[in-house]
This record gives structure tokens, C-alpha cells and sequence, in this order.
């Protein structure tokens, strides 16, 4: 038996080499203006024995997997004891297993007790990505994210006293230039308040099946950030991150113009100094990818 996708199918880019089992298929609230991932589904939970099947297929073909993550976008929305009857499952019949991550909305973290989420983590879900995308309530609002600065950093917190590694992204130039500033703004404010253990920075690209709808929904015309004021954005996103803890910072994703990692605080004016000297040299600094040449 093989693993049956029902695509389209989406992972961070870190757990590319994980093994991936679709629990749940969509997304249930699936109405954020920016995001196409789950458009074309309805949201629907698959049942233990289609699920069982699959990873009982998969402990005899690839019995080393050290790495799981749970699909699609909304697997913690499941059940809290048949989200955990899956986690278990999974260490008894992948013995050398380390890791089992799921995306997690902001509304899916708030909706789960305290009790709830220890539990999970107890049973051996590890790692939650979340979706931050803005910190500011003008933006999140005119994006339809369906949750504010407050919720997010809520959802932040109970996540990470739960015990999860939390890894986050925020989105470059989401608020065009009309809302630029307060959107950095606010995303830094949101960063600095919940400190996740990684931040992913991308940079907004509209798939042409959602640019209509982001354009409608956004009640007011959007004016795009260019490539170089999206650096401007990213400069003050870094300049304004203010933690104590360690923050491993990536923007180096391929919708990015230009890319910068480091780990906050130590590398904060190493980050400064390398996007000072891309603004010098845009066009040496211009990684290969999607806003690449």
C-alpha cells in the first residue's frame, strides 16, 4: 500500500524529509484572503482505519522515519483523544521516532485546554507551525486572518507553556504600503511579546487564483511594496524585535527578494549590518528564486 495524497499537499520547508500522513484534509476556516493551500478541498477529517492502514504500510517500508508531520493544515483541530490515539500510534510503530509536528491557527491552539494540550504534547506532538502573518488588527482584519495581535500572542504563550517548540511565520509587505508601517509595527511587537522558538519571514506573492478576492477584500485599493521597500520592512522588523531568549530568524525563503538568518538577540546587529550592505549592493545581494533573478 501506498500513501494516498489528496492534493494538493503542503509541509514547511523543514520538514522536507519528514514522513507525511494527511489526518485531516482542507482547512476548516480556509478564509484567509492570502493563503490558496486548501481552496480546492473541503474540509474533512479522514477515520483511524484509513489512517492506521497508511502508517502501518509505511513502518515496513521506511522503519528508520526519525521525523512525522501531520497534514493538512489542520490537524490540531481534531479531537484531543483521537489527535492523541494518532501521536501514540506512531511511536509504537516508528521506533526510532523523534518528532511529530502539525500547523496550528491561532484559534485551534486558544480552543484546546491547558489540560488538552499538555496531553498531546505528553503523547509526543512536539512542534506546532503557526501563522502570525502581521501583528497588526488593521491588517490582520483586512486579510480576513481571523484572529488579532492579542489572540495570536495568546495562542503564542499557551503553546509555549505547553511545552511545544513553536515556530511562526510573518509575511513582508502583507499590509502594501498604505499599512506598512504599522503592520512591521505591531509584527515586531507580537514577536517580541511571544518570542517563538523559530520566525520565518516570507514576503507576499498573490497566486492568481486568490489575487481578486485579497484585492476585494482588502477595502481599499493595495499598493504592492516594491522589492526594495520590502528590505525597508525587513530592516525595521529587525531593528524593532526586542527578546531576551534565543529567536532563530530566517528570511530566506524563496519569495523573498533577499534573505538574511541569524538568531536574536546576539545576531540582531550582525542581520542589521548584512541588510545595510544589501541596500548598498541590491543587486549582488538578489538571491536565485522566486523574486530572484
Amino acid at each position: 500500500m501506498m500513501l494516498n495524497y489528496d492534493y494538493p499537499l503542503y509541509r514547511p520547508p523543514s520538514e522536507a524529509d519528514s514522513l507525511i500522513f494527511q489526518v485531516t484534509l482542507g482547512c476548516s476556516y480556509n478564509k484567509c484572503s492570502f493563503c490558496d493551500m486548501y481552496r480546492s478541498k473541503e474540509y474533512s477529517e479522514r477515520p483511524w482505519e484509513d489512517v492506521k492502514a497508511e502508517m502501518d504500510a509505511m513502518a515496513k517500508m521506511l522503519p528508520h522515519t526519525k521525523r512525522i508531520f501531520l497534514a493538512d493544515g489542520d490537524a490540531l483541530n481534531l479531537d484531543t483523544e483521537y489527535m492523541q490515539k494518532i501521536v501514540r500510534y506512531s511511536y509504537e510503530i516508528f521506533p526510532e521516532l523523534e518528532r511529530v509536528a502539525c500547523y496550528a491557527m491561532p484559534m485551534n491552539v486558544l480552543k484546546k485546554t491547558d489540560t488538552e494540550l499538555k496531553a498531546l504534547r505528553n503523547s509526543g506532538l512536539n512542534m506546532f507551525y503557526l501563522g502570525i502573518e502581521s501583528g497588526s488588527d488593521i491588517v490582520l482584519k483586512k486579510v480576513t486572518k481571523g484572529a488579532t495581535a492579542a489572540t495570536i500572542i495568546r495562542a503564542c504563550k499557551k503553546a509555549k507553556d505547553a511545552g511545544y517548540t513553536l515556530s511562526c511565520m510573518v509575511i513582508l509587505g502583507l499590509g502594501g504600503k498604505t499599512h506598512s508601517k504599522e503592520h512591521i509595527k505591531g509584527t515586531a511587537q507580537v514577536l517580541s511579546a511571544s518570542a517563538p522558538h523559530y520566525v520565518g519571514a516570507l514576503t507576499l506573492y498573490l497566486e492568481n487564483g486568490i489575487k481578486d478576492e485579497f484585492l476585494s477584500k482588502f477595502g481599499e485599493p493595495f499598493i504592492p511594496v516594491s522589492d526594495s521597500e520590502s528590505l525597508d520592512e525587513l530592516e525595521e522588523l529587525v531593528t524593532q524585535i526586542d527578546v531576551k531568549d534565543p529567536v532563530i530568524f530566517r528570511a530566506n525563503h524563496g519569495s523573498n527578494a533577499f534573505t538574511i538568518k541569524g538568531t536574536f538577540p546576539h545576531d540582531k546587529q550582525a542581520m542589521l549590518e548584512k541588510i545595510s550592505w544589501m541596500k548598498q549592493h541590491p543587486e549582488t545581494a538578489r538571491p536565485v528564486g522566486l523574486r530572484g533573478f
